[in-house]
């Protein structure tokens, strides 16, 4: 066992020399093409990086790290933060250029422990035409269309979630990451929402979950080296249900279902079909993408409805019309949840107000200029959303939670609650549908109240209470 620790301790030592020496070496020659770029780079090896976790943590969030340099240097500035130099950037205009991507100008540019969680295969990795193929292929079950024949299984599941919670102290993100997980476990796969597989599921998507954007050590006692190994569980499992699958043990009609019959189907163009590696890195990445931004949106919600009763109030008006027009002993139904006007507004004016992914990083893959800037082929351009969100030009008072503001249509770009471009979100379909359904079933049934009032948010990529969102859940 010592002589094990002793080894683990050896290696991890060499690969923080390897770090160290590449930023040296990175130091010494990368900045000097930054000239021309407003900003600081802070300490050496360190950057900004201590700046950034901690305003990144505080109840402002990034905006405050943002906001301070922009008030010194503009709209475009550079920092070393989290072992990467980088061009920070903001505005309708930025957002246009990095989120269109015309041209092949910029890729997507994931952290390197994002990088090999999901796989190379990722549609988060792919570029071009390679994209468009892959984002094609796993449309379908996705779109409005696709996504009635799991209406009643989110809906139900629904019920069942809030039957256990009045006269409950409950952890709202708890429960929000629950359900979602659960939604999107059966949509891909036909899990059951309990049942030993199910936890088996949980408990490695969690610990994928959490090493998404860890340090890059894949040592043993590392969050990076715990998630690859829960990453090789998750795809021991799916080769299982694969196997099951294509032996005719276990036909469904899910979307694991839907990507085996194009892959077994004769005949059928190889560009209509994906490998099993292609097969499990989506399906991984669905799993990351449908579950961490729908977990923290449903959160964010339910602690702006509770702070801003006006809203609250007008909400609940919608859903209780709604019910009321239904039969006695029906619930709700495909067109009725399609049929929420101010449940929209709400949900937009939750991902403006909270800004979930608080910036989209890309990959200049070409020499181009960014607001009279010259931006150079490999760097990292960052746009930050939380400005965006927050420009009182656009948004008037946007501090203030105010779902009447979108009323109007925004000009394209200020607006990125699902992003923009050929990148926006494909699970936007179903982010709407769940948080409706979970919405109209809460504010039907309950009243509750926050048990904190801490407003300071998790140092992770996607922006969720810290504190989780306790609150006592009482009936009407």
């Amino acid at each position: 066992m010592e002589a094990s620790m002793a080894m683990a301790m050896l290696i991890g030592l060499v690969v923080l020399l390897l770090v160290l020496t590449r930023a040296l070496l990175r130091a010494s020659a990368f900045p000097r093409e930054m000239d021309g770029i407003p900003g600081s780079l802070g300490w050496p090896f360190v950057g900004e990086s201590l700046s950034f976790i901690s305003e990144f943590s505080s109840p402002a969030g990034i905006f405050s790290f943002m906001n301070k340099r922009q008030q010194r240097y503009g709209k475009v500035f550079k920092s070393y933060v989290l072992g990467r130099y980088m061009v920070f950037t903001t505005g309708r205009e930025a957002s246009k250029m990095l989120l269109t991507g015309k041209d092949g100008m910029v890729s997507l540019n994931l952290f390197y422990t994002g990088q090999k969680v999901l796989g190379p295969n990722s549609l988060l990795q792919q570029n071009g035409e390679d994209h468009k193929r892959l984002r094609r292929l796993i449309a379908e079950p996705l779109s409005i269309d696709g996504l009635k024949k799991y209406f009643q299984f989110i809906n139900t599941l629904a019920i069942e979630t809030f039957d256990q919670w009045p006269g409950q102290k409950v952890l709202v993100l708890e429960e929000a990451s629950t359900f979602t997980l659960k939604v999107i476990g059966n949509m891909i796969m036909s899990l059951e929402p309990t049942g030993e597989e199910q936890e088996k599921f949980r408990e490695n998507f969690k610990i994928i979950s959490s090493s998404f954007a860890s340090l890059p050590f894949n040592i043993p006692g590392t969050a990076f080296y715990r998630g690859m190994k829960a990453r090789d569980r998750m795809f021991e499992m799916l080769d299982t249900i694969i196997a099951r699958r294509r032996n005719g043990n276990d036909l469904q009609q899910d979307f694991l279902g839907s990507l085996i019959k194009k892959h077994n189907k004769e005949g059928k163009d190889d560009d209509e079909k994906l490998t099993d590696a292609q097969m499990k890195d989506n399906i991984l990445t669905l799993l990351i993408a449908g579950h961490d931004t729908t977990t923290a949106a449903l959160t964010w919600l339910i602690k702006f409805l509770e702070e801003n009763p006006a809203a609250l109030d007008r909400l609940r008006e919608e859903h209780m019309e709604i019910r009321s027009k239904r039969q006695v002993g029906t619930s709700l139904t495909w067109s009725e949840v399609n049929n929420m006007p101010y449940t929209a507004k709400v949900v937009s004016e939750t991902l403006r107000r909270a800004t979930i992914l608080p910036w989209y990083s890309r990959k200049a893959a070409q020499d181009f200029e960014i607001n009279g800037y010259s931006i150079k082929k490999g760097w990292s351009v960052n746009l930050d959303v939380v400005s965006i969100h927050h420009d009182p030009q656009v948004f008037a008072d946007p501090f203030k939670f105010d779902p009447s503001r979108f009323d109007d249509h925004l000009r394209p770009y200020s607006y990125l609650g699902f992003g923009n471009g050929p990148r926006m979100c494909p699970g936007m379909n179903l982010a709407k549908l769940e948080i409706s359904i979970f919405i109209h079933h809460l504010v039907c049934r309950y009243k509750w109240k926050a048990l904190e009032k801490d407003d300071s948010v998790q140092p992770t990529l996607v922006r969720m209470p810290k504190n989780k969102y306790p609150v006592f859940v009482e009936l009407l």
